[in-house]
């Protein structure tokens, strides 16, 4: 398999893909069928939290002394070369290849800190699904440690008891030690082979599978009559008349047979449709092609079924394809400008079309240094982030990010950009930067919007200015204003006491206000009390 990076946007992360094949247009150009792997910042919260659980009952599973604590940077970088397969598969131009990678399934026995090792060196523990939103346990796993392994007892010294219960032990099916010769074994088998023959001739059913005598004899022939012509003599203690009666009973010849013999052609072409669709994936063979058959059976049918010339046909059918396939294909170097790239002049960024000349450096302009490592000089600054973060990175950190899809350490801004959708993420999580002559042609115009207060509301501040304390409660926009408070206090002034002073107070708001007329129309100042 061949892992590899591949580029769908200047200012994204690589996407990681492993190349199952490569196809031919029409138009000649060469298509990529490919695997999908995520990153970790490609799902949502709530999945990531889910593949934090399971490492960590995986550590804690593990007998073996636990590993050292790692550093924070190395937690964060460690992070980002976690990756989540999945079944999903899509197609890609050859041309937005630009590298190839390692990704491997997760070790158990090994150090995790290996993997920060090996440069573009990946690892996977779980399959994500991006259509239902799930992660499950990758079914490969391997079974290392004295959980699987058996432990192998001392060996018995001479004359010590076995303590073992007998009952449990394997049940011995075959003397290599016993009385008869190989020439009387070999004649024996013969005789059996000669009597599974006579057996099909006389059965009607597999008269019409073998019509013809050689074909029978092949049958006969196969490992089951030998198995049961086996069994019987060492049955029989090895006693050659004895299993010779019971090969032959009074009711006529045994017949064995074996999955290759049960099976009709229909089953037999259903299984290779099967098998062509699914794999080996036995039990989903079973059950959506064969559930009448038994998963031993199928799983039986499946090795015999390899010996066959059938199987050779097609084994050889399948590589005279793969032979006019494309087996590799040239990738030229890409070495177009990136639109990200940037470059210092007069302490103001702008957007270039060309790299910076090798050997030079830039000191990065506006007190601006790399969001990742703080480097204030690099050969070649790359606009990182939205427009109106302004963050940049140096080269080192700008291949660091387009390969492992984060930042060499933990930034601020990566939390900022990390907190959106993960759906966005995915789609267009970083916006280039282009040159449009001020910086502010490329931030999104805000709507502006004006809160009218009515009336009454200000009517309300002059009334209880003694509760609201406007300017202290300026200076604190987070703490909230006893609304019930000054309902109660409004209620109470416009009882016949107070009604003067609301009176007073409405010619002095709006003492310049032609519409004060109509407010006061509105409190209805006759029904008030007001003659």
């Amino acid at each position: 398999c061949h892992y590899v990076f591949f580029e769908n946007s200047s200012s994204n992360p690589y996407l990681i893909r492993r190349i199952e094949e490569l196809n031919k247009t029409a138009s000649g150009n060469v298509e990529a069928k490919v695997v999908c792997f995520y990153r970790r910042r490609d799902i949502s919260q709530s999945l990531i939290q889910l593949a934090d659980k399971h490492a960590k009952d995986l550590e804690e599973e593990k007998e073996s002394p636990s590993e050292p604590e790692l550093p924070e940077k190395q937690k964060h970088q460690l992070r980002h070369r976690e990756l989540f397969l999945s079944r999903q598969y899509e197609s890609l131009p050859a041309t937005h290849i630009r590298g190839k990678c390692s990704v491997a399934l997760l070790n158990e026995t090994e150090a995790v800190l290996s993997y920060l090792d090996k440069e573009d060196t990946f690892f996977y523990s779980l399959v994500y699904d991006p259509t239902q939103k799930t992660l499950l346990a990758d079914k490969g796993e391997i079974r290392v440690g004295p959980r699987f392994q058996a432990d192998v007892p001392e060996m018995l010294q001479e004359g010590e008891p076995d303590d073992r219960d007998q009952s449990k032990l394997e049940m011995k099916i075959w003397d290599p030690e016993c009385p008869l010769t190989n020439k009387q074994i070999d004649q024996f088998l013969v005789v059996a082979r000669a009597v599974g023959t006579f057996a099909r001739a006389l059965d009607c059913s597999s008269s019409v599978r073998q019509p013809s005598l050689h074909m029978s004899a092949a049958a006969a022939s196969r490992d089951i009559t030998l198995f049961h012509a086996m069994d019987t003599l060492h049955r029989h203690g090895y006693d050659v008349s004895s299993a010779l009666s019971v090969l032959v009973p009074q009711g006529g010849p045994v017949l064995c047979r074996d999955e290759m013999e049960e099976w009709s052609s229909s089953e037999a072409n259903l299984f290779e449709e099967a098998l062509e669709k699914y794999g080996k994936d036995f039990n989903d063979i079973r059950q959506d092609f064969l559930p009448w058959k038994s998963l031993t059976s199928i799983i039986e049918y499946y090795y015999m079924w390899k010996t066959t010339d059938r199987y050779v046909q097609q084994k050889r059918l399948k590589a005279s394809e793969a032979e006019s396939k494309l087996k590799q294909v040239y990738i030229p170097t890409y070495n177009k400008p990136n639109p990200n790239q940037i470059s210092v002049s007069n302490g103001k960024m702008a957007t270039v079309n060309g790299a910076a000349g090798t050997g030079s450096f830039h000191t990065a302009g506006g007190g601006r240094a790399c969001e990742s490592c703080f480097a204030v000089q690099s050969a070649q600054w790359y606009s990182w982030g939205p427009p109106n973060m302004q963050c940049r990175l140096c080269v080192s950190c700008w291949m660091y990010w387009k390969k492992y899809g984060g930042l060499k350490m933990p930034s601020r801004a990566e939390g900022e950009l990390r907190s959106r959708g993960h759906g966005a993420r995915q789609s267009s999580h970083m916006v280039p930067i282009r040159n449009s002559g001020s910086p502010k042609s490329s931030m999104k115009t805000k709507q502006a919007f004006l809160l009218q207060a009515t009336r009454l509301t200000k009517l309300a501040r002059h009334m209880c200015r003694d509760l609201i304390r406007l300017r202290r409660a300026a200076r604190r926009p987070f703490v909230p204003i006893n609304c019930g408070a000054i309902k109660a206090e409004c209620k109470i002034a416009t009882t016949i006491e107070r009604k003067w002073d609301i009176f007073v107070c409405i010619l002095g708001i709006f003492s310049e206000d032609f519409r004060t007329i109509n407010l006061v129309s509105e409190l209805d100042l006759q029904n008030m009390g007001f003659k």
